[in-house]
């Protein structure tokens, strides 16, 4: 079971992240800004790395769905363009570049839980593309994601650059296109 205001703790501590940064994140601050007596945070997240992995797992923020758009071609654009708006589109760019990118200079912040989560739940379009016919079943669905959402987080973190309008098509495209 899980504490009461649950979500409440898991926004401010996105929040904050986006705001100040990993080093910047306290648990005394989201028990301030949720409104939860730091024990009761400390009971459940024994530190603030364990508190930022579960909300971005968690949070209704990042929450994602996998598309059914009844073909794989289709539904992988949908899976890019939902990538796109992760990285591109405020609230949830602030948080996830800053809360990802933290990951990567602070080891005890295991973002692998995030991508993990993230890719079981992609994972369906592929059993699905598998048994319409679509996609062969040695295809390497982890790939076919990396090589996808790489090209969104190079093009728009990394780069710095906007995102043409169909890029999600035209990466899918020739991603697809060149089997």
């Amino acid at each position: 079971m899980a504490p009461r205001k649950q979500q409440e703790i898991f926004d401010a501590t996105l929040w904050m992240v986006a705001e100040k940064g990993y080093d910047g994140l306290t648990v005394e601050g989201v028990a301030e800004r949720s409104g939860v007596n730091k024990t009761t945070i400390y009971r459940w997240w024994p530190s603030k790395a364990a508190l930022l992995g579960a909300a971005l797992v968690e949070s209704d923020v990042l929450a994602f769905e996998p598309p059914d758009t009844g073909s794989f071609r289709s539904d992988l654009v949908a899976l890019v363009e939902q990538v796109e708006r992760l990285l591109t589109e405020p609230p949830g760019s602030d948080i996830a570049v800053a809360a990802l990118a933290a990951a990567v200079r602070h080891p005890e912040l295991d973002a692998r839980r995030f991508f993990a989560d993230r890719f079981a739940r992609e994972r369906v379009v592929f059993e699905r593309a598998v048994r319409r016919g679509e996609l062969s079943g040695s295809a390497d669905p982890l790939l076919i994601m990396d090589l996808l959402a790489g090209a969104v987080w190079m093009r728009t973190v990394l780069r710095g650059m906007p995102l043409p309008d169909g890029f999600a098509k035209k990466a899918v495209s020739a991603l697809l296109d060149t089997f």
